[in-house]
């Protein structure tokens, strides 16, 4: 049987990137800005924000790390995040997570202001998220959304389901294929028969951070399988998707590395430029 088309979100999000640096190009006053909070020393956060700040780089955004101690307190960093909401340069706000187990991220993502609010988890961009609204929303969904797209995979009238429930990848990721008017189920932990509702899928998303966790016994055959699980292991970078075995019998796959990873935060980049087009620096 011949291997399924792999989706490569590394070659999409270069595409997206080069074009937000076209659309700098044009620019009548200044750039746009993003300034991200990294609390303490967590080494794949740092690693995380050093990609980000390069890839503002050469899309021509201005950004700027505020790194504070893990000791900060939450009013401390809460004093930070309001600076940077009366900072007319900066035009996005992200905190790094994970933060400190003194810190809440609710009320952080709170504090953002949400017409800054480029990770999408102010209540008001959820609650126009929901209600099919425009706003800023989580940066990995709606570049999972793009990429179908991009690609062409029918999204209306699919059965789509999504193995995760998170705020940041599974609920966002539910609204986001609801808008695309696909029938979605939401599973988790506690969904009976999980693998025959997966079964059923013309999409599936994993997002459960599970390492090969869906098995080709999870998939039906010619589905769109959406990998959005990263973990390290002996053998390197692999995702919730038993990819080897899995895809050969897809319609259309993500790989892990090289797949929803870099949508991340080419569609960071994305939320930026959109904020830094509402304050009306562009026409």
């Amino acid at each position: 049987m011949a291997k399924s088309p792999v989706l490569s979100g590394k070659a999409f999000a270069k595409e997206v990137r080069r074009n937000l640096a076209d659309e700098i190009k044009l620019i009548v006053d200044r750039p746009p800005g993003l300034a991200v909070v990294i609390v303490g020393d967590d080494p794949a956060s740092r690693v995380y924000v050093s990609m980000k700040e390069k890839a503002c780089g050469k899309a021509g955004i201005d950004s700027s790390v505020v790194r504070l101690d893990e000791s900060v307190s939450q009013k401390g960093l809460l004093q930070e995040i309001n600076r940077l909401n009366e900072d007319p340069s900066v035009d996005g706000i992200l905190c790094q997570l994970p933060l400190p187990g003194h810190i809440s991220a609710n009320i952080v993502a709170s504090a953002i202001l949400p017409e800054k609010d480029v990770d999408g988890f102010h209540p008001e961009n959820v609650g126009r998220l929901w209600r099919g609204e425009d706003g800023l929303f989580p940066c990995t969904p709606v570049g999972i959304i793009a990429l179908m797209k991009h690609s062409n995979i029918d999204i209306d009238g699919a059965d789509a389901v999504i193995v995760g429930r998170s705020n940041i990848v599974g609920k966002p990721m539910a609204a986001l294929l609801l808008r695309e008017h696909a029938t979605v189920t939401l599973a988790h932990s506690h969904t009976s028969d999980l693998k025959g509702l997966c079964r059923k899928a013309d999409i599936l998303v994993a997002a459960v951070g599970r390492p090969h966790f869906i098995t080709r016994d999870f998939v039906k055959p010619g589905a769109t399988v959406i990998d959005v699980g990263i973990s390290r292991t002996d053998d390197g970078l692999v995702g919730d998707v038993d990819f080897d075995n899995v895809a050969p019998i897809c319609g259309a796959i993500t790989p892990v590395p090289g797949g929803v990873g870099p949508l991340t935060i080419a569609f960071l980049l994305s939320n930026t430029v959109k904020a830094w087009k509402r304050v009306g620096v562009v026409s």
